[in-house]
């Protein structure tokens, strides 16, 4: 059995195709996979704190010597690697905004992209940098306005989702990221439609990939 963690960055609510599409895709596969458990994280409705100056103090404090009030400041940054920690699988839906990731997300990365968590620094190595999370695939949905993002599309050289989530992610060790993209929201309309109906096919193709991987483990 494995656990999902779902991720909504957007701030809509019925009209975010982000949660729309994040939502089928952990349907689909709680359908093929009833053992799984999934936790969820609304950053959209819930927006993380930016980071401040006494949480980096604390983050770069070794945990021995921190007082009550920098373990205090460092609280739901734990309690976010804790939960990135027990799942399997990170599910995120994603808006582009002006070319990037939205703020609750990028701040959320903040939180879990941490020294001594989930990635160790020796300054005197080879290689200063460690990942210290493994095992973990990570599926991100994104929506954006117009449509050719994706790698090889006409607007890729624009698309700052991508090359970050793959960076920040595979940073810490979570490397195996699938992208989905739907686009033309901001044209609505056939193209919306279409570009949705696209979004949805390879839900479905990754979803009954990953039963299949399940079936035959």
């Amino acid at each position: 059995m494995a656990q999902l963690l779902q991720v909504d960055a957007s701030p809509r609510r019925s009209r975010s195709h982000t949660r729309t599409l994040v939502r089928e895709f952990v349907d689909r596969w709680s359908e093929g996979r009833p053992g799984d458990t999934v936790i969820r994280r609304d950053l959209g409705h819930e927006p993380p704190p930016h980071l401040t100056e006494d949480w980096i103090a604390a983050a770069f404090t070794t945990p021995g010597q921190r007082t009550s009030q920098m373990r205090e400041a460092l609280a739901y940054s734990d309690h976010l690697v804790d939960e990135l920690f027990a799942s399997d699988v990170l599910v995120l839906g994603v808006p582009m905004y002006n070319f990037g990731v939205p703020a609750m997300l990028k701040a959320y990365i903040d939180h879990i992209v941490r020294v001594g968590r989930t990635f160790s620094f020796d300054p005197e190595a080879a290689a200063p940098y460690t990942p210290l999370t493994s095992g973990k695939r990570a599926f991100v949905i994104v929506g954006t306005g117009d449509a050719g993002y994706e790698v090889g599309g006409p607007l890729a050289s624009s698309n700052h989702v991508e090359p970050y989530l793959r960076t920040a992610l595979g940073f810490i060790g979570i490397d195996e990221v699938e992208f989905v993209y739907t686009g033309n929201d901001e044209f609505g309309g056939e193209r919306l439609q279409r570009s949705l109906e696209f979004a949805r096919n390879r839900v479905a193709d990754l979803t009954a990939e990953r039963e299949a991987v399940a079936v035959a483990g």
